[in-house]
């Protein structure tokens, strides 16, 4: 805030981060800033890129943060970018880090620092990943429908699926199980519950997970 005029001197945002601490390995401060941000343990996180380029922070908004919020870090900074698979529906945050907003990744605001570039590294990393490995079963409850699964993989990869071709490939996959479960109260015809089997995918996988579209 502006001290003479009360008003905000920041109007963008910026992706959830924090320092390393004195004596504390990379990944244990992702985990330690995840656990704060979100309240979750145990949850999928990726390390995907280090940004170092020395003008990142040389805008005069980012100039101004670095000096009323932490004015002894370095006028150079180096990130190493995360990312995690969470439930919106469970994040409870600490006191301290209860100031977060969440946007659709098409719909972002105004962002500081070069953290648009993070967070379509993190899109990029994420595509990627869904389609050699099924992280993107993490992202859905224990019980899930097969159009679920489709909703969820174009949602990561920004296209449209042929159903019976979507269908086609999920139901050559030995880890996603069909229960003798369907939905209830539902206005249209209820749908198959499966679950994806973690056990099962490490028993049977290929060489290489491949699921391209």
């Amino acid at each position: 805030m502006d001290a003479k005029t009360g008003q905000p001197l920041f109007t963008d945002y910026t992706v959830q981060g924090h320092h390393i601490l004195t004596g504390e390995n990379v990944d244990d401060a992702a985990r330690r800033v995840l656990k704060e941000k979100t309240g979750l343990d145990n949850i999928y996180l990726k390390q995907f890129h280090a940004f170092g380029d020395i003008s990142r922070i040389q805008h005069t908004n980012d100039q101004l943060w670095l000096k009323t919020t932490y004015p002894d870090v370095s006028d150079y900074v180096l990130t190493v970018g995360y990312y995690s698979l969470v439930d919106k529906t469970k994040v409870n945050p600490d006191e301290a880090h209860s100031f977060s907003s969440w946007f659709p990744v098409a719909e972002l605001p105004e962002l500081g620092y070069d953290h648009r570039e993070i967070i379509d590294k993190a899109l990029e990393a994420l595509q990627s990943a869904v389609l050699k490995e099924p992280v993107a079963f993490e992202l859905l409850p224990e019980k899930f429908t097969l159009l679920q699964v489709q909703r969820l993989y174009e949602a990561i990869l920004g296209v449209n699926l042929d159903r019976r071709n979507f269908r086609k490939k999920i139901n050559q996959m030995k880890y996603v199980i069909p229960l003798d479960e369907k939905q209830n109260g539902v206005p249209h015809t209820p749908a198959q519950y499966f679950i994806f089997s973690w056990d099962v995918y490490h028993k049977t996988k290929k060489e290489k997970y491949n699921i391209s579209f």
